[in-house]
């Protein structure tokens, strides 16, 4: 059974993780980050195809280290009546089983909710695809890009004379992880209420569609439809990036009482008396002017003195990093979201931390990806005993 570490929220949670790529594995590695034992259940030979992607360490892909931390690994051939019989005990002792097969292929398999739910009522099962298992575009297969292009988000993304733009995060992926991990703790908490399970449906489109706030409120209700227009914000001003003599610096006012702080900082304390600068209306309205004026300032300074003097003016600012930049800055060493740990192949990696801090827990340090089918034998060692599970291995069921 699950392993209970005291120091974590999820501790004697069993996750049973079917997934592949990104939105299925970074879902469960947040569980994994908070202490739920997920077992990562992978076909013989290949495995998850994300196990395949360069960068590679001693063999190893950094990527599928990066979203696969802190799991056991089991390998079992679904397409074999006898792997499947094996996932299905295994499911009489898990809370929660995630999958991401294209919707109707679980149910081909044998391994759907409507089969496991029957064998442990207690379960709490999660699909996550790419349009959810109902509506008319559910057996369409789809990755990142296509979730970001048909949420609505790449017509708002990119310069305002450019083509539609891909955010350059696979966010598609990401935020139905994020939203999957979300709705399973809501299904155990309401598991605990009445002692049952229940099946979620994530889609990957639904998910970045509900994080379009801006977007849909001026789409709903504003005067004018959303439109590309760069790294800009649609209701405040100044809210932008800057070129400096040395980089790119960004300042964002959204309210009056910083906008007076930013004028007085740039020397330009008229600014707000200015009809066209006002308020936040009108400085919308008004923007190119007011970039303009912003811009002069910006282009005669360095990217430090700028930010330097935002900061002492209380105007929320910063530079733009690189991701190389991201990794050395003071700001992440010392949240310590990024932490070291030993992989038997890799060797020293490093690897990204959940990001949520828990008051009265200490922060875990990250346990690395398994190797394809590391952990086989001692969790089938709870089903099986090792005669039987060295037959299955020889007719390539494990």
């Amino acid at each position: 059974m699950a392993h209970r570490d005291p120091a974590a929220p999820l501790a004697g949670l069993r996750v049973l993780d079917l997934t592949r790529m990104l939105a299925g594995p970074f879902c469960t590695a947040l569980l994994a980050d908070l202490g739920a034992e997920v077992i990562k259940v992978e076909a013989p030979g290949r495995g998850d195809d994300a196990r395949h992607f360069a960068p590679f360490r001693n063999g190893e892909s950094a990527y599928f280290m990066m979203i696969n931390r802190g799991k056991k690994g089991i390998t079992l051939n679904l397409k074999d009546p006898r792997g499947v019989e094996l996932l299905e005990q295994l499911a009489k002792t898990a809370d929660v089983l995630v999958e991401n097969f294209r919707p109707g292929v679980a149910a081909r398999l044998g391994v759907d909710y409507g089969r496991l739910g029957d064998l442990n009522p207690r379960l709490v099962y999660a699909s996550i695809s790419g349009f959810g298992q109902t509506g008319p575009l559910a057996g369409r297969p789809a990755y990142d890009i296509v979730a970001q292009a048909m949420s609505g988000l790449m017509s708002v993304t990119g310069a305002a004379d450019g083509p539609p733009m891909r955010v350059g995060e696979s966010f598609g992926d990401l935020c139905a992880g994020l939203f999957g991990a979300w709705g399973i703790l809501a299904a155990l908490h309401g598991r605990a209420q009445s002692g049952r399970g229940q099946y979620l449906d994530i889609a990957m489109t639904d998910s970045l569609f509900a994080m379009m706030v801006t977007a849909l409120s001026l789409q709903l209700y504003g005067d004018a439809p959303p439109r590309r227009i760069g790294n800009r914000h649609p209701m405040s001003a100044p809210y932008d990036s800057f070129e400096a003599r040395d980089g790119h610096v960004i300042i964002a006012s959204a309210n009056d009482a910083i906008f007076r702080r930013l004028a007085e900082a740039i020397g330009r304390p008229d600014l707000p008396s200015d009809p066209r600068f006002a308020d936040e209306t009108a400085r919308a309205a008004n923007e190119p002017s007011l970039r303009a004026v912003i811009q002069e300032w910006t282009a005669s300074r360095s990217v430090a003195e700028a930010v330097g003097a935002m900061d002492a003016a209380g105007v929320p600012a910063a530079p733009v990093l690189t991701v190389a930049e991201a990794v050395a800055s003071n700001h992440v060493l010392a949240r310590g979201l990024l932490a070291a740990a030993n992989h038997p192949v890799a060797g020293d990696v490093r690897l990204v931390r959940q990001p949520v801090r828990f008051g009265d827990v200490p922060q875990r340090p990250p346990t690395p990806s398994p190797t394809l089918g590391q952990h086989t034998d001692e969790l089938l060692g709870e089903l099986l005993d090792p005669a039987a599970i060295g037959a299955l291995r020889r007719d390539g069921v494990i």
